[in-house]
């Protein structure tokens, strides 16, 4: 199995992109791109705490990866033919940046309201279903898995795959319903410590930082246009890049040899 076949079952429980995605193969671009729209929100790097951001980003990028495999047409025939595509994610490339080339900057409120519509919708009970079986029963797994979930979910989910057992739609594991109560014990400590330390941070702030990196991207890319255009564009008449615009711009050596005659 190929390593990104591996990442893909290890987050998300399954090596089908379209299955992932919560799409159906003949889905089109439009509909793959708001699937992948959804599914990032509930895994993008800046809704984690620092301590999370690893495993966010790794979700991300396994997320983007299928994206832009899908909505290319030469690739997605390529899969849709031998169902798979061997490309390793590419570490270099920001994921990120593509997901905000595509989509309106992310707002807290996005991710408040998808998490809203989420829990306790049909897509969270496939998500549990797949987790719990994927896992076999590993409480920590599943919420890993499953967006949105905690501790405090726990009961909720233990109740939900005991009405899946009921149905005979899976498997009992005694290890899930009878887990060792240290193991809960140092889970819910884990998460009580991570929880009290994101209750410090006020998301306004946080929000104000995001703009505020993405504004400092900006600028910096529009300083790396504006050299490039000093040192390669004639001194005259130019296309100003950074605006798109055909207008006159003097390089800086015009201007100093305008300084050198006053």
């Amino acid at each position: 199995m190929s390593e990104f076949k591996i990442v893909c079952t290890k987050f998300f429980g399954s090596t089908n992109f379209y299955e992932i995605l919560k799409v159906s193969p003949t889905a089109s671009d439009k509909e793959i791109k708001k699937a992948y729209h959804k599914l990032s929100l509930c895994v993008h790097p800046d809704r984690v705490e620092e301590d999370q951001k690893k495993v966010a980003t790794e979700k991300f990028q396994v997320l983007g990866k299928i994206h832009s495999i899908l909505q290319d047409d030469t690739k997605r025939k390529l899969y849709d033919d031998f169902g798979e595509f061997d490309e390793e994610i590419d570490a270099s490339f920001n994921w990120v940046d593509y997901w905000r080339s595509m989509f309106k900057k992310i707002d807290i409120k996005d991710i408040e309201n998808y998490e809203k519509e989420y829990i306790g919708s049909e897509i969270e009970l496939k998500d549990i279903k797949k987790a719990y079986i994927s896992t076999r029963g590993n409480m920590d797994g599943i919420l890993e898995m499953v967006p949105f979930s905690n501790c405090d979910s726990e009961e909720r989910i233990i109740k939900i795959v005991q009405s899946f057992v009921e149905k005979g739609e899976v498997e009992k594991y005694n290890s899930f319903f009878n887990e060792n109560k240290s193991r809960k014990i140092k889970r819910r400590k884990k998460w009580e410590k991570e929880k009290q330390e994101t209750e410090l941070i006020n998301m306004k702030d946080l929000e104000k930082d995001m703009e505020k990196s993405m504004k400092r991207r900006g600028e910096e890319y529009y300083n790396l246009l504006s050299e490039i255009e000093d040192k390669f564009v004639s001194k005259r008449k130019r296309m100003n890049i950074t605006s798109g615009s055909i207008k006159q711009k003097e390089s800086k050596s015009d201007k100093n040899k305008k300084k050198q005659k006053n």
